[in-house]
Parts: structure tokens; sequence; C-alpha cells
């Protein structure tokens, strides 16, 4: 090749790596804007002030949390009544007084109730500034047992509210042995308070005696009316509608007992001369709360006392 060709080839290289240069230019220009800024390390005293910052807002909460500002002033207690009940409202008033509205200290407010056994429970709200509320859930006595001559009120779970009287009016209980904790714990006691738990409060109140022998079971009498036979501890709501049913009937009006230890089947007993042999009643709706499927629409069986 001669001096010429080789000067005009080497020109042509230039010429080509000078256009392939212009053209990448654009797309290294563009590629370098689109890339984001490297982030440096934030400075020490950068994050001194975010650390202080910090420590003051949480200070300040604390301070505000305790502080007179939200302190309680107002207590309002709900749910309980009597003689009783103000005590319970002066034990939970004195400990609330001691919080604030943004530090309830709910420990305290259960040992302040924690004396009083006829407090099931106690749900707390507040509304700020000054207020607190606390409504007291009650332990609802069923029946009593006789501990020393004395009535003592006994709850449907068998809670002994030693420190409440006992109505005249609830049932006794019998039990074999004096009961030495917070509880019942024989049996069919445990039984019979389950039963009149489970009883709507129409029939429960007329119960005035409970009995359990080794051939009828558990046994309640109603006043001025028949004898329920439950018999074993099961299935007290069923029982207690098939009772029900049997009352409302009015072909079943002077029975001396009710025999619903079957309740798809009630017995009706001791009927007086001339009272219809045979008599059919509508099961009701069970109390509320109760389910129980394998309950059928009852068909009483009559029998006379000899």
């Amino acid at each position: 090749m001669s001096a010429t060709g080789a000067r005009a080839a080497a020109a042509a290289r230039l010429a080509q790596a000078l256009r392939e240069r212009v053209l990448a230019g654009p797309a290294r220009s563009r590629g370098r804007s689109s890339a984001r800024p490297s982030l440096g390390r934030p400075r020490p005293r950068t994050l001194l002030a975010a650390a202080t910052a910090l420590v003051l807002l949480i200070a300040g909460w604390f301070w505000l949390r305790d502080s007179s500002l939200v302190a309680v002033r107002t207590v309002e207690v709900t749910g309980i009544a009597g003689t009783q009940g103000a005590r319970v409202r002066d034990a939970l008033e004195e400990a609330a007084r001691s919080m604030t509205t943004l530090h309830v200290r709910r420990g305290a407010l259960d040992t302040a109730a924690a004396p009083f056994s006829i407090v099931k429970r106690i749900e707390v709200s507040t509304s700020f500034p000054h207020t607190m509320r606390i409504h007291v859930v009650t332990n609802v006595a069923v029946g009593a047992v006789v501990v020393d001559g004395k009535r003592i009120a006994v709850t449907s779970d068998g809670t002994l509210l030693r420190d409440a009287p006992a109505p005249v009016t609830l049932p006794e209980i019998p039990v074999r042995s004096t009961p030495a904790g917070a509880r019942l714990t024989e049996r069919a006691a445990v039984a019979a308070v389950e039963a009149l738990g489970a009883a709507p409060s129409a029939l429960r109140t007329r119960v005035e005696a409970v009995q359990t022998t080794g051939d009828r079971g558990l046994t309640l009498q109603l006043a001025h009316g028949p004898l329920l036979v439950f018999g074993d501890a099961a299935r007290f709501g069923a029982k207690w509608a098939a009772a029900a049913a049997v009352l409302a009937d009015p072909q079943s009006a002077g029975a001396s007992a009710i025999d619903v230890s079957a309740p798809e089947r009630p017995a009706v007993s001791g009927l007086p001369d001339g009272a219809p042999a045979t008599g059919e009643s509508d099961l009701p709706t069970l109390p509320q709360g109760t389910t129980d499927p394998t309950v059928t629409t009852p068909a009483p069986t009559t029998t006379t006392s000899p």
C-alpha cells in the first residue's frame, strides 16, 4: 500500500472512532443523570440532635402521663348497689384517684376489689382529661349453704360469697361437710347450683328446696308447685325448658311432680282426681344462651298417685 493509501485508511479509522464516541456520549450522559447520588453518612452532630430529641419526647410523655394535668378527679362506678356496693365504690374510688387517665394501673384496681367476693370482675375506661368509669360485674347468688349456723350465698359456679348476706329467699344447698375454700367442691352441691344458674329467673325465684337422692338424683321443689325431678347433672337448659312447657299446660295443673330427667319425654305424676289422663304441651324456646339440638317437642306422660 502506498503512503497516500495508508494515510487515507488511518484518517478513515479516526473518523469512525470519532463518530462512535460522539454517538456514545449522550447515552453515557443519560446514564449518569439517571443514577441516584450517593448518600453520605450522617454527621455525628445530626445523630446527636436526633437522639436528644427522642429522649426529650419520651421524657415529656412520661411526665404528662403522670402529671396533675390528667389526674383522675371524677370516678363513676356502676353495676353495684346496696350497703356492700357502697364499700366497693369507696375502695375503687380511692384507688382510682391515685391514677391519671393516661396511666391506669389495672392491678391496683383489681387489688382494691379483691376483698369483696361479690365482685366478679371490673371493666375500666377513661375520658380525657379527668374521668374514669368503672363497671362492676357482680357474682349473682342462686342459693345458700349453711356454715357454722350462718347462711352463705353461693353463685352458679360454686363461688362462696362469704362477705355477702344470703337473702332468706335463696334455697338452701345441702352439703355434707363445711366448705373450706372459696368454692363448693362436693359434686352434688356443684350440680345443684349449676342447675339453679341455668333456670329462667321466673322459675329460679320459685325454688324453695333442693335435694339429691340416690333414686331420683337432683330434685327441686317449687313454692306452691310441683317437685321437679332433674336426675343427673346434664342438659339443664333443656330440662328447664321442658319443665316450663309442662307448667304452662293447663292439663298439668295440680301435679305433685314433673320428671324432666329425660326432657324429650317429661312425666307428670300426682294429678288430682278427674284430671285428663293424657296431655300435650309444646316445648318453648330454650332460655337465652342455651342450645340443645337433641330436644324435641315433649309429650308428657301421666301417672296417678295411689
